[in-house]
């Protein structure tokens, strides 16, 4: 609804165990923790192998929750999020026929420990990411009574390869930071003690920009 250091895999093991808003007592030695908060929806994967996918379906409208979850790897590991914000159709809007009928807006968070509690990666500008579903180009449609005709998006299908730690992805936007006054967090947000330096982004526009992916390197503590 409103509004990444580069991960180049070697690894070694993976075995996701998620416990939503709530962070492990320990982690373990060559484990990565990672804190999460999306609107809508996340998937994190290192090479084709899916880590770990946000708990509540991205087909809920309003979805508000952290995610907490622990993973083997070794560094330098490259981590490849999908991030989605809720749509009801490729319109890009929500609410289609209510009186509030809108854009949403989307917004992401994210901050990774290692097995000493200390931070090792976190969102930022950073990261690098790319818009696959953006929609509606032309926000006058935003109000029309029948905005499958009018309303109009680009979408692309995700890269081949895009996850794998060797893709160039130089040619992808940086990330783009927000506060917490232009995101409007809202449930599970406060359930983290986020790191200072963990930033809300998104790309560079939060209503039309609706499904991402974003990349980021991790090469050590």
């Amino acid at each position: 609804m409103r509004q990444l250091l580069r991960v180049t895999a070697a690894i070694l093991l993976i075995t996701p165990s998620a416990c939503s808003s709530a962070a492990s007592d320990s982690i373990p030695d060559g484990s990565l923790q990672a804190e999460v908060w999306a609107d809508n929806w996340f998937a994190l994967y290192i090479g084709d192998e899916k880590i770990h996918e946000d708990s509540v379906s991205i087909t809920t409208e309003r979805s508000f929750n952290a995610e907490t979850f622990t993973f083997a790897a070794s560094y330098p590991v490259t981590l490849a999020f999908v991030i989605r914000d809720y749509i009801e159709d490729d319109t890009g809007l929500e609410y289609i026929g209510a009186p509030n009928q809108q854009m949403g807006d989307g917004g992401f968070i994210a901050q990774l420990k290692d097995s000493t509690g200390a931070v090792v990666a976190v969102s930022s500008s950073q990261w690098r990411c790319l818009v696959i579903h953006r929609a509606p180009t032309n926000k006058s449609c935003e109000k029309d009574p029948d905005p499958s005709a009018t309303c109009m998006s680009e979408i692309s299908a995700e890269p081949d390869g895009w996850r794998d730690p060797d893709f160039d992805d130089s040619g992808w936007q940086a990330a783009s930071e927000y506060s917490d006054g232009e995101v409007g967090p809202k449930e599970g947000y406060d359930e983290i003690d986020w790191d200072p330096s963990a930033k809300l982004i998104w790309t560079s526009d939060l209503e039309t920009d609706n499904t991402l992916l974003c990349r980021v390197t991790i090469t050590g503590p």
